[in-house]
């Protein structure tokens, strides 16, 4: 059985379908808001939890972003979970607010859990706000036999968020309380809310982390572990208690859940998340991904050609290459920039 090592040794050194469901996409001239909810186009911010992206967390949160960054580190020696880019220290921009005054108030450079508490207080502040996906870059993967593992995860975003985010349970349940076996097949079956339904929640996105991918002692990486996770509690009915979605990482031709050896795992995925680069080369078909109502996002989308600026383009050539991927099927375009004025732009997916 697959296992991760502990980070302390380290540093010193498709789915087959037995019966695939009509698919169902929301009507082309549908407006976004309208429309179901991986069928639009919105942007995102690479690394939002920086202090040179935004000052504070609650900045990124008004910035109108449709997806919001976060990197998290398994402490062992402390059993928390530490937000940062670099594998010493902790630097960021959350407070850990326990209410909307105090978003900007107080010292930064804290933990994960007060970054959650300055999401509550931002939604509490800010009810029926856009629906936001927080993608969670896991850098050294889960650490379960230390206490910081998938149910730890959960446990700690039912505490602080409650029922202000949008769950894979929500996804497999249908509007007359029955449920979908799998993601995949409530995916399929077009089960996705609106943007309009989906107005005060937000989604979490879990993707393995390049420390963990370049660790030669793990191989159990986050996305398989999660998806681990959620078929077990399925199985065990007790699917309502995940709060996230892992993503198969990796922009590649056909379906790239078939690197999963573990066929059971497949059907776990809906989201994908790679480079804009790869995805809108002549390999990959992304109107796969947007026919199978999957959520696409594509990082780095300033270097697609005609590149831009990564960090501050007009606002112009933001909205183009918004528009651009768009009509390339993505779900959400990320990449660094800053500039308010696109971050809460909102396209119609497949619509250039």
């Amino acid at each position: 059985m697959r296992r991760r090592a502990p980070l302390l040794a380290v540093v010193p050194l498709l789915l087959t379908v037995a019966a695939t469901p009509a698919l169902a996409q929301s009507s082309p001239s549908a407006a976004p808001q309208a429309a179901m909810f991986p069928a639009t186009t919105s942007v995102g911010v690479h690394n939002a939890y920086e202090q040179s992206a935004f000052p504070y967390f609650a900045d990124g949160l008004d910035s109108g972003a449709g997806m919001l960054e976060i990197d998290v580190w398994t402490d062992e020696l402390f059993g928390r979970w530490r937000v940062s880019h670099d594998l010493i220290g902790q630097r960021n921009n959350c407070v850990g607010a326990t209410h909307a005054d105090g978003l900007r108030d107080g010292p930064r450079n804290q933990d994960l859990p007060a970054c959650l508490r300055d999401i509550r207080a931002w939604q509490e502040s800010n009810p029926g706000h856009r629906p936001i996906v927080f993608k969670v870059e896991f850098k050294d993967g889960f650490h379960d036999r230390g206490g910081l593992g998938p149910a730890a995860f959960d446990a700690l975003v039912a505490d602080t968020l409650g029922d202000g985010v949008f769950r894979p349970v929500d996804l497999l349940t249908r509007p007359d309380g029955s449920r979908f076996a799998t993601l995949d097949e409530a995916a399929l079956a077009g089960n996705w809310p609106s943007r309009d339904t989906l107005a005060g929640k937000v989604v979490f996105e879990l993707i393995p982390g390049t420390f963990e991918q370049g660790n030669p002692f793990d191989d159990l990486w986050t996305d398989e572990e999660y998806s681990r996770h959620l078929r077990d509690l399925a199985a065990e009915g007790r699917i309502e208690q995940a709060q996230a979605f892992p993503a198969v990482l990796g922009a590649e031709a056909g379906d790239p859940r078939e690197r999963y050896e573990d066929e059971s795992l497949r059907p776990w995925f809906v989201f994908f998340d790679g480079n804009a680069t790869t995805y809108v080369g002549p390999e990959v078909d992304t109107a796969w991904y947007h026919e199978r109502n999957y959520v696409l996002l594509m990082t780095n989308s300033h270097s697609v050609a005609p590149a831009i600026d990564a960090n501050h383009p007009t606002e112009q050539e933001a909205r183009d290459r918004l528009h651009l991927l768009a009509g390339e099927h993505a779900s959400i375009v990320s990449s660094d920039w800053r500039d308010p004025g696109v971050l809460s732009a909102v396209a119609q997916r497949g619509q250039g």
